[in-house]
């Protein structure tokens, strides 16, 4: 009968966004045990194509936190030119014994600055052309499934890391939350995933390639005219300086650029070599981070930070909406929504 069962749900085409209807929605499911086990060997993983991190590319650079009241100077022993901190990070150009140059004739001493930072090492996905028969989401945190919803974290399930990709095979709800199944006898909580969800088309994109986000799930979903081809994680920004949601288009692109802001202010930051920056609202922008691997949370004074390696790739893929020949020409349409809304 098992196998009978599974040779019929091969035979039936599976529709993209069957795991956003409820368990009591699909045949076979159960509130407790979920999706018949023919679905789950048939569909054990989701089928995409994480991008190669470049690890040449994460190490070209030694990014380094600046400590409170760093002083400036125009050469080693020289005279102090500033004096800075705030949340700020810098790059080492190059060292001569306790002194280290971040720029044209500004120098430190390594006693203001911290270890190198360890870069994030997360990569987005590229996504099949005829979609995934699940959705796909990233735990965002350390975790051991439930055994069943609601439940708490079994020590039967397999432990699974943060940012590990897993279907969504049904959902149930429990106290008005839900609980995704992502496997046998394995589910967890809304808040510890965050889920692809790609969206119709609005009518007023008018780029080819274009990008959502989704500022709920903090995800990023890149496309081809109706068909998303990636998807990653991001940090946009926190509930103070929160990432304007409506249509906007990438004006202004750099490798790399220096970013900061709220100046003489206890919220301070100064950024340097901030890389594969996309400006598209005012001075917000789509960028590499190199400072936290927060992703999948709210981390920015409203940018959206992407990993250096999907922020490459995002960067590559996007260059050919630009025209350089028309004057003030605008790149790939950036749609900002949000699919939920925070407990707040």
């Amino acid at each position: 009968m098992k196998r009978l069962l599974l040779l019929l749900l091969l035979l039936l085409p599976v529709p993209a966004a069957l795991a956003q209807d409820a368990c009591a929605d699909i045949p076979g499911c159960d509130a407790t045990t979920g999706v018949p086990d023919a679905v789950l060997e048939a569909y054990p993983e989701p089928d995409v194509r994480p991008l190669v991190v470049d690890e040449a590319e994460l190490t070209s650079r030694t990014y380094r936190r600046v400590q409170a009241g760093m002083q400036v100077y125009d050469a080693p022993g020289g005279r102090v030119t500033a004096t800075t901190g705030g949340y700020s990070y810098v790059t080492v150009e190059a060292t001569q014994g306790d002194w280290m140059q971040i720029g044209d004739q500004q120098w430190t001493l390594r006693t203001y600055l911290s270890d190198d930072v360890v870069i994030s090492r997360f990569a987005g996905v590229r996504l099949p052309e005829d979609g995934l028969p699940y959705p796909m989401a990233w735990t965002l945190r350390h975790l051991r499934p439930a055994a069943v919803p609601g439940g708490d974290e079994s020590p039967a399930n397999p432990f699974l890391y943060r940012y590990t990709r897993v279907s969504l095979y049904t959902h149930v709800e429990v106290d008005g939350k839900r609980w995704y199944q992502i496997g046998d006898g394995q589910w967890v909580h809304q808040y510890d995933v965050a889920k692809i969800t790609p969206i119709r088309r609005p009518a007023e994109i008018d780029t080819h390639k274009w990008v959502s986000v989704d500022l709920y799930e903090q995800v990023l979903v890149a496309y081809e005219g109706e068909t998303p081809v990636f998807a990653t994680l991001i940090s946009s920004g926190l509930k103070d300086w929160g990432t304007n949601e409506g249509l906007f288009h990438i004006y202004l692109r750099y490798p790399t650029t220096d970013m900061s802001g709220a100046y003489q202010r206890p919220d301070f930051y100064y950024l340097q070599d901030v890389p594969w920056t996309m400006y598209f609202d005012g001075d917000i922008a789509l960028h590499g981070t190199y400072w936290h691997d927060g992703f999948g949370y709210r981390q920015s004074h409203g940018c959206v930070n992407m990993s250096i390696t999907d922020a490459r790739w995002l960067y590559d893929w996007s260059a050919d909406e630009f025209d350089f020949s028309i004057s003030e020409d605008t790149g790939a349409a950036v749609y900002v929504y949000s699919s939920g809304s925070y407990d707040e």
